[in-house]
């Protein structure tokens, strides 16, 4: 076996340059300031309860090519302004760019008052109230719908159960088949006593939740992170973008009780979204209800809806217009890499506008 030879200049070298950027890292993250939770301008329009329906506004003098709006149904896991993040790394700006006109449902921060939200008050009750409003604000009988990871299961929940408000939907990164061998986070969720955990805890710690999805890959999402940090903490800009995302991944909402045990047990331990027959107050989700054209858009590299979840929706949709997008990266990278920039929201945006 041969020994390596150590050079005493290139180690020399190496702790120099570590010191340079650690010291020029001190000064750049000072100066991060405050980083702000979606850059797209857009008002409030509607509200209830903990959850806010924003409005995003189009650039200055340009109205949207699509006169059906889009309303995005994120999941209730982590914060919605991953969809927003950064000028350049936005997938509203990409959807408005696309000629869309751009809603989205914040679902808020819910507290020991909500421990007894179920599904039914989420997808029957606060997402149809937004549907509800902004079809009476545009004068619509239907509207688009984008559902994004958990908010993609919601919302084929709901055009399952009310068809007929929905035009085109759009599943993003979103789960179908909850139990293919391929998803380690189904094998995970499947050991987990829900009722034991939502007993003794009321509301599911979103502090739990995040450790829940960092472990998943926890060299990666962990540790290396932080040692490949190193190389760009000279880099203002660079260093602006890694403060944005760990912001995101640590901004992680509690999880009302009732609704975290129906979603645990009847989508992931029971898989009843394949086989037709969840129970939302008085409705029965049934994907062959569902009839309105679906565009599905998955991330061949996800590591926590992978594409053998979320392709098997093509089964079990009623549809006969249904089409694929699928993005070289993973389940954060479809919203803010420069690749997914330019793949996703024009592809969607031409999708929608081949069905106004």
């Amino acid at each position: 076996m041969q020994a390596i030879q150590l050079n005493p200049e290139s180690i020399l070298a190496e702790i120099n340059n570590f010191n340079t950027k650690l010291a020029a890292g001190v000064k750049n993250l000072h100066n991060v300031g405050d980083i702000p939770a979606g850059v797209t301008p857009k008002e409030a329009v509607y509200t209830e309860d903990k959850i806010t329906l924003y409005h995003y506004k189009n650039p200055v003098g340009k109205k949207p090519e699509n006169k059906t709006p889009l309303l995005i149904c994120y999941a209730l896991v982590n914060r919605p302004y991953m969809t927003d993040i950064q000028e350049g790394r936005s997938t509203i700006q990409g959807l408005l760019d696309a000629g869309q006109d751009v809603y989205l449902i914040d679902w808020g921060y819910p507290d020991r008052s909500d421990r007894f939200l179920t599904l039914d008050d989420y997808i029957n009750g606060y997402l149809d109230n937004c549907v509800d409003f902004i079809r009476k604000r545009h004068g619509l009988d239907a509207i688009n719908l984008l559902g994004i990871c958990q908010g993609g299961a919601f919302s084929l929940s709901y055009a399952s159960i009310h068809g007929e408000k929905v035009k085109n939907l759009v599943t993003m990164v979103t789960p179908c088949d909850f139990q293919t061998q391929d998803n380690m986070l189904a094998h995970w969720i499947r050991k987990i006593d829900v009722d034991l955990l939502v007993d003794s805890l009321g509301n599911v710690p979103g502090d739990l939740m995040n450790w829940t999805f960092l472990n998943l890959k926890p060299y990666r999402l962990i540790t290396q992170k932080y040692i490949d940090m190193v190389d760009i903490l000279d880099n203002p800009k660079q260093v602006c973008n890694f403060m944005a995302m760990e912001k995101w991944i640590f901004d992680s909402p509690d999880q009302a009780g009732e609704a975290y045990r129906q979603f645990v047990k009847e989508y992931y331990q029971e898989n009843r979204m394949i086989k037709g027959d969840i129970k939302l107050g008085e409705h029965t989700v049934n994907l062959k209800n569902v009839t309105c054209p679906v565009l599905n858009v998955f991330a061949e590299d996800d590591h926590l809806v992978p594409p053998s979840s979320s392709k098997a929706l093509k089964k079990y949709v009623g549809t006969k217009d249904y089409e694929e997008v699928s993005f070289s990266g993973g389940h954060i990278g479809i919203y803010v890499s420069g690749k997914a920039q330019a793949l996703v929201p024009p592809s969607i945006g031409k999708w929608l506008n081949k069905r106004k």
